[in-house]
């Protein structure tokens, strides 16, 4: 079947299922039905509520029509809006391609808008092609930069002989020469050995190499940098001088800068004693943007000099003139890639000047500290202060600056904070939509607590990047990925992504070149529709409120930013360290133990703790309270950081001193005064034991302080409430109203859950949702130890909404599951028809016994990618059950169910169960199951054929997995055994009681 058709058959049919089930209508959660048998109303789904995409546009090819077209069917499947990100082109649409930013750009861009808001779609943009922020107006002098240096040897009397001069090393690196295993930490694949590494990629097999010396400088006068796909450049440069230190043996140093010549020669005879000369040189980093379209390739711009910033979004400015943009929600930025090549971008022009006025001393007398390690302690403390200089500059002449062009805008920042040199709470914090990616809770946590400490109504998250091989992830997959995220505080969840495809581009169409591929083109496309109603039942909850966390956990980052690893200047920070050193450090530990033990809690910065105040004995964030602050012993900690501690102690807050306190300050900056100030403050601390807990406890103020080395008798002894829902495999996040609180709750356990489960807050009435139906009723709650107890079932990997009120309510009760007999297998013959996909459809089947549809005869099934019905004819079930439960057994991969031609449900899983009332059933039944495979097989028999679909410049179409690999080592599905596809069962009807 055409693509075309099948475009137009998918979004038809979402389109129909999404009119009978979005929930559109629904009135908001604040006006509760008065009839009294009502159900509690779900809260009103908006386009931020329902998840977003990354709409990738290759090669800015795009046209209206299309872009239309594309745009319907997103809405049709309940995707809430998109974000624009123009990336490389595809083979044989050179003709198509615009150039980024041009008159043409603008024009379907405003299009994109304008039919984006007639859809009730929201939209964002890249501020950018590709990633990171870079193009072709990038000059020499916004370019990202290095530190190059070297260092000369002289005695007492000597001269210098050579020149003070030092030419940049060529470098090159192609994305079309090289294949990568390491896509970041956040897409390593467990146990697979990695053959390449960043600095020394592993090179595909016959890739032609490129001599730089065919390059012009610089870089964006080349052509077809399309097919060059350049990473990073460095031409054969002489580098400019920014300073020359003299330090001699007993530490005596002299700044020679101005005694240097325009030809090099230094004009300076050493005095007595030896001495060593450092030359220090700015380089250019060479670092490339990347997947950029055409228009957008050229150098990245320095993250540190806001001057380089302005330059930079003056080619927007100057795009944007004349154009109607005031739908445009906002401007969307990567994670910090910058370094993800050889070497790093560390350092800026006015970074000497920058690191003396902070820090208040000059980096330059301590050069062999910073660029070697040497002097022990005090070149920790100096690398504290470099590092610290860094984030500040990135926060500031960054992050800020875009943020406030943007706003000057009449639009929003979506930022991914993760992967900088810097503390990525405060840049997230600087975010008005952090936004995370990744698979670990700790590390989505970092972006969720900045948005809740802050007062951010929305966290964001790059959704489902890598969840397995191409075209082998289902919707279950997806599912699980999007409630880690959401457990972890996400509430605005953006798909990585859709590829932009026009209707006359041959199955799969144009594809991204990582997993997952949620575009119309893919089988389960037409039941994508069930899983973003999903997300947007619970986002609709999340969003509301604020965050019920008890605990702040402090994050000690100066112990990092102390820590040398090998030659490196900066550290990049994704959330929770994982290297093996960084395990054994208590902060680490302490975030560890408190999620799985089910503690409430947020991480904080140094700076936001500034901004911390306390009312009656709790702390008060902008965006929250919280019972306590955890204080994890660390090495250092910065003298300002450790006044407001004990600051707000004495106004009255508790505060726990996990392991002990710090003794040493950070930095070098005023270090002895700094130290004896903290000496001061730990001279405060009166401890006295707290009984035989092991515990201590001084007064300070109007608050205390509580030490200790067991956390969990720590926060039970403060009285900070356990969810021990958390011991049977459930996890939970936290949401509290005026009238009570919400959770969302995820079964991650190996056995079903049916019974009373612990929930540490007061209620008097509780409403329970299900997301994946839309149902909700009233539910059973009674007093327990410590809260609440309420009755809950959750198959494993099922969630629900569970709505806590401080007062009674009434209406329609929950309908809980209970047998009133065994389950029947329904048998007979079934109908199997191929309704929608390719190659071909096969033939009609009749079977007696369910199975994998690949296990027919004929190769038509193993290569057919697509939706299947299974027709069965059943006899009412004797008795006088008030409803059944159907259950279709093992689905591959999700279904959609109808009963006598009325739609009962979309299931995608885990379990494929679903309610029937008994008024629905006659005395003949028709039960229709439409089953759809995933992509796999299509593919596999594609690559087996020969046919050339992998047609994508830059990164033409990577395996995740290295036994995917062909050849020429590019994706290969051909060696593929066909995944097993349809209904396999048994299909089982199962009496309920009332």
């Amino acid at each position: 079947m055409p693509a075309s058709v099948l475009h137009r058959v998918a979004r038809d049919l979402t389109a129909a299922l999404a009119a009978v089930v979005l929930l559109g209508g629904a009135p908001p959660i604040h006006a509760q039905q008065p009839v009294p048998d009502a159900p509690p109303a779900w809260p009103e789904i908006t386009r931020e509520s329902r998840p977003w995409t990354r709409w990738w546009w290759h090669g800015s090819a795009v046209d209206e029509t299309n872009l239309t077209d594309e745009l319907e069917e997103l809405r049709a499947a309940g995707i809430g809006g998109v974000e624009i990100t123009p990336i490389y082109g595809v083979y044989g649409a050179e003709d198509r391609f615009i150039d980024y930013l041009s008159p043409r750009w603008m024009e379907v861009f405003t299009h994109t808008l304008r039919e984006a808001e007639r859809l009730d779609l929201g939209v964002d943009m890249a501020t950018g092609n590709g990633w990171p922020f870079g193009g072709p107006w990038v000059g020499p002098e916004e370019a990202s930069r290095y530190l190059a240096h070297r260092t000369y040897t002289l005695n007492g009397g000597e001269r210098l002989q050579e020149r003070i001069v030092l030419r940049q090393e060529p470098l090159l690196r192609a994305v079309g020469n090289q294949i990568y295993e390491t896509y970041g930490e956040i897409l390593a694949v467990p146990g697979q050995e990695l053959e390449g590494t960043r600095e020394q990629p592993l090179r595909r097999p016959g890739a032609r190499e490129i001599d730089i010396a065919q390059l012009r400088d610089p870089v964006a006068q080349n052509e077809d940098l399309q097919s060059l796909a350049l990473e990073q450049v460095r031409f054969p440069r002489e580098l400019p001088l920014q300073r020359v230190i003299a330090r001699s043996e007993d530490g005596q140093v002299l700044d020679l800068t101005e005694r240097v010549g325009a030809d090099g020669t230094l004009d300076w005879t050493a005095p007595q004693g030896r001495w060593t000369v450092y030359a220090l040189f700015l380089g250019w980093h060479g670092k490339m943007v990347e997947r950029a379209g055409p228009g957008g390739e050229g150098e990245v711009i320095d993250h540190f000099s806001d001057a380089a910033l302005e330059h930079y979004l003056q080619r927007f400015d100057e795009a944007f003139s004349g154009y109607d943009l005031s739908t445009l929600r906002g401007f969307f930025n990567d994670s910090y890639e910058v370094d993800d090549a050889s070497g790093e971008a560390n350092w800026t022009p006015e970074l000497f000047e920058e690191f003396r006025e902070r820090r208040g001393y000059d980096l330059g007398e301590y050069l062999p500290a910073l660029l070697f390690g040497a002097e022990g302690d005090t070149a920790a403390r100096v690398l504290t202060d470099y590092r610290q200089t860094v984030a500040e500059l990135l926060l500031e002449k960054f992050t800020e600056e875009w943020r406030e062009w943007a706003n000057e805008h009449g639009a929003i920042t979506r930022n991914q904070a993760h992967g900088s040199p810097a503390n990525i709470l405060d840049l997230y914090a600087a975010s008005d939509i952090p936004e995370t990616e990744g698979t670990e809770i700790q590390r989505i946590k970092f972006a969720s607590s900045a948005a809740h400490v802050t007062g951010k109504r929305l966290t964001a998250a790059e959704a489902a990047t890598w969840l397995g091989e191409h075209f082998t992830s289902t919707l279950a997959d997806v599912r699980r990925a999007l409630d880690r995220f959401l457990l972890g505080g996400v509430n605005h969840l953006v798909y990585h992504g859709t590829a932009y495809s026009p209707q006359d581009a041959p199955w799969p169409g144009w594809l991204f070149y990582a997993a997952v591929h949620f575009n119309p083109q893919n089988t389960w496309w037409g039941d994508f529709g069930a899983l973003n109603r999903y997300v947007a039942r619970i986002q609709s909850f999340l969003q509301q409120g604020e965050p019920d966390e008890d605990l702040l956990l402090y994050f000690p980052i100066s112990d990092w930013y102390a820590r040398r690893q090998g030659d490196a200047l900066l550290q990049h920070f994704n959330g929770i360290p994982g290297d093996p050193e960084s395990r054994s450090h208590p902060f680490v530990q302490g975030a560890t133990q408190l999620h799985e033990r089910g503690y409430g809690y947020d991480f904080v910065s140094d700076a936001q703790l500034q901004e911390i105040e306390v009312e009656d004995g709790e702390l008060r964030a902008e965006g929250g309270q919280y019972r306590a602050l955890i204080v994890p012993r660390s090495t250092y900690i910065p003298l300002q950081t450790a006044e407001r501690i004990f600051e707000l102690a004495r106004n009255g807050s508790t505060i726990l001193a996990y392991r002990g306190l710090a003794e040493e300050v950070a930095g070098l900056a005023e270090l002895e005064t700094h130290s004896a100030r903290l000496r001061e403050l730990l001279g405060e601390l009166r401890l006295r034991p707290v009984g035989d807990t092991g515990l201590q406890e001084a007064a300070i103020g109007e608050g205390r302080i509580v030490i200790g080395s067991d956390l969990d008798a720590m926060l039970g002894y403060v009285g900070v409430r356990r969810e021990s829902m958390t011991d049977s495999g459930l996890e939970f996040i936290r949401r509290r109203h005026d009238d009570g609180t919400t959770y969302f709750v995820v079964n991650w356990g190996e056995t079903p859950v049916d019974g009373w489960v612990p929930f540490a807050s007061t209620a008097r009435a509780v409403a329970l949702y299900d997301p994946m139906t839309g149902e909700s009723g009233y539910g059973h709650v009674r007093l327990a130890s410590g809260g609440v107890e309420v009755h809950l079932q959750l198959q494993p990997g099922e969630s629900a909404i569970i709505r806590l009120y401080d007062e009674e309510r009434s209406g329609r009760p929950w309908h809980y599951l209970r047998p009133a007999g065994p389950p029947d297998t329904l048998e007979g013959t079934w109908t199997l028809r191929f309704v929608i996909g390719g190659p071909t459809p096969p033939q009609e089947r009749r079977l007696t016994s369910l199975g994998s549809w690949t296990e027919l005869e004929g190769e038509d099934v193993d290569a057919f990618s697509g939706s299947a019905t299974y027709t069965l004819e059943f006899e009412r079930p004797a008795g006088s059950a008030s409803a059944y439960l159907l259950d279709l057994g093992e689905v591959h991969e999700s279904a959609g169910v109808a009963l006598n031609g009325d739609s009962l449900a979309t299931l995608i899983g885990p379990s494929f169960r679903v309610k029937i009332p008994a008024e629905r059933l006659r005395e003949r039944n028709r039960l229709e199951v439409t089953v759809t495979n995933l992509m796999a097989n299509r593919i596999a028999d594609l690559d087996r054929r020969g046919v050339f679909w992998k047609r994508f410049y830059n990164v033409n179409f990577p395996a995740r997995l290295r036994e995917n690999r062909g050849a020429n080592g590019l994706f290969d599905a051909s060696r593929w055994e066909p995944f097993p596809s349809g209904l396999v069962g048994p299909v089982t009807l199962q009496p309920l009681q009332p």
